[in-house]
């Protein structure tokens, strides 16, 4: 993948990033979308994608759909983030709207795969990544029949894709098996708080009381890299 058009400094991005990855059923989306109701600071990365809207979903707010002519020429203008193939269709992540929000102070939560994971750390290394799995296989096959969204085919080969993507649980530092949907909410905002009280993140929102206290951004930061 070519480096996107905006240039990111880590160190110029008040708010963090959080990947959150699961296969298909896992829940993912319903706790994304819980864990957004209840914390204003959070801001949802809005993905393209080239795959049909499904019921329900609106234009802007669950994906922006293009075509496969415009995503190729967002993809060849270096303006996605990542980019990546699943289950037929493209999908990918505009640049400029996450630098935008982790520079207002915002933290910014991705849905993507561990694809598009392994891309953006590498311009944001310090994103902290959960991986969402489901209780057992049966479970999984239960809630894509349960959502009634997708083919017989199409859950065929989101189910036979699910062992492929579970195999890349290791790469997320965060696991949380979504068996009971109130628990798994209550460890996902617990993550997300954590992540919020690392050093390098209270540095930088409070800047003036850390500078008050003697205590150096610059150096810290350097300190950090050696």
């Amino acid at each position: 993948m070519n480096t996107p058009a905006i240039t990111v400094s880590a160190h110029d991005a008040i708010g963090n990033v959080i990947i959150i990855a699961a296969p298909s059923g896992a829940g993912k989306s319903s706790l994304v979308h819980a864990l957004l109701a209840q914390d204003d600071s959070l801001k949802l990365s809005i993905s393209c994608t080239t795959r049909a809207p499904r019921p329900g979903e609106k234009e802007g707010e669950h994906y922006y759909f293009v075509d496969q002519a415009q995503f190729d020429t967002l993809k060849d203008n270096n303006e996605l983030l990542e980019w990546a193939h699943v289950h037929g269709n493209f999908y990918g992540t505009p640049a400029r709207p996450i630098i935008e929000q982790l520079q207002a102070g915002h933290d910014v939560i991705l849905e993507i795969d561990w694809q598009g994971a392994r891309q953006v750390r590498r311009f944001f290394p310090d994103a902290i990544g959960i991986f969402i799995l489901p209780p057992s296989i049966e479970a999984l096959e239960e809630r894509l029949r349960k959502r009634g969204q997708d083919s017989e085919s199409v859950i065929t080969r989101r189910l036979l894709a699910a062992g492929g993507e579970m195999a890349h649980v290791t790469e997320f530092p965060y696991v949380i098996i979504n068996q009971d949907f109130n628990v798994a909410l209550k460890e996902l905002q617990a993550i997300v708080q954590a992540c919020r009280l690392r050093t390098q993140a209270q540095m930088q929102r409070h800047t003036q009381l850390f500078s008050q206290l003697g205590i150096s951004l610059s150096r810290s930061l350097q300190d950090s890299d050696e």
